[in-house]
């Protein structure tokens, strides 16, 4: 049974990144055959994970990348019986690090080759699937800004923030929405709205609706509409780790979700990367779709007398 490594030559962190040689090398030393195949971030990357799952005998798919890439791998293995390898490579990381997957190339690798595999649950929106979040609304906008900022700049966290800084001074645009969770109706005005399913990324940033995330649902956050410059500063308490429910966001929480808005046609984020969807947008869960190489788990300590 063999590996595929979808490596994303692009992914965050550039030059430090081990490259296709060190990968091989990597895998060689486990006795794990290997197919390294590069990828950018301009292709269509699930296509091509969908194309090369078709030959026989292939039992992981790693995803060498950020979680945009990892999004995209997990999106064409859902369901597939084959499993996701995650070698961290991205600026944040977010997926991995909700997990435990090492940021360490080596460790990482070790992970998939002699780690345990775990079945987790996914996202999904019209159809398509996310790991950590999707958003509708300012989020897509400030991806827009970010990927010129990186273009002209090169990719680092310091740039991700500064594109979050000229997308809220340049574009304010509030949504009107209709909002249904679980079957309760809702009307909203806000400038996005964000779905999460990683309550990690919730914890990191001392955001309320973690524990409804473990429990096996979404945790929807609409911001105020309360004007560009105030949210400025919104996006500043969410860096200090001190956005409070009610004054900062509205929080719902449920397992299904649809969203329509004035206009049907608009960007939607999907774990960093944006895709053209036309409403209404269907939020989804599903349970257990596919299963993850993770590290091993600690031998526990003999402590009998």
């Amino acid at each position: 049974m063999s590996h595929i490594v979808i490596l994303n030559t692009d992914s965050g962190k550039g030059d430090n990144n081990p490259g296709a040689d060190t990968i091989q090398s990597l895998f060689d030393a486990h006795g794990t055959p290997v197919t390294i195949v590069p990828v950018t971030s301009g292709d269509d990357i699930a296509a091509k994970v969908a194309k090369t799952i078709e030959t026989p005998g292939i039992e992981c798919v790693v995803a060498a990348g950020g979680d945009g890439t990892i999004c995209a791998v997990a999106g064409a293995l859902a369901d597939s019986g084959i499993d996701l390898g995650v070698l961290p490579l991205g600026t944040f990381n977010y997926f991995a690090r909700r997990l435990g997957v090492p940021e360490d190339a080596e460790q990482a690798v070790d992970a998939i080759c002699s780690g345990h595999r775990a079945p987790i649950s996914l996202g999904c929106v019209n159809g398509r699937v996310f790991i950590n979040n999707a958003s509708i609304g300012l989020y897509p906008t400030i991806l827009k800004q970010r990927e010129s900022i990186y273009r002209r700049w090169g990719r680092s966290r310091l740039a991700a923030y500064w594109s979050v800084l000229v997308a809220m001074v340049t574009v304010y645009r509030p949504l009107t929405m209709r909002i249904e969770v679980d079957g309760t109706l809702q009307s909203a005005k806000a400038p996005t709205v964000f779905v999460a399913m990683s309550a990690y990324q919730l914890d990191e940033f001392g955001i309320e609706g973690a524990d409804a995330v473990r429990n096996g649902k979404f945790a929807i956050l609409l911001a105020p509409d309360v004007g560009r410059f105030m949210l400025i500063w919104k996006a500043f308490l969410v860096a200090l780790r001190d956005l409070q429910k009610g004054r900062d966001f509205t929080l719902f929480t449920g397992e299904h979700a649809t969203v329509e808005t004035r206009r049907s046609a608009r960007d939607v984020a999907l774990d960093g990367e944006r895709q053209r969807m036309t409403g209404p947008f269907n939020f989804s869960i599903l349970k257990d779709a596919i299963h993850v190489r993770l590290p091993a788990a600690p031998a526990q300590e003999d402590t009998a007398e």
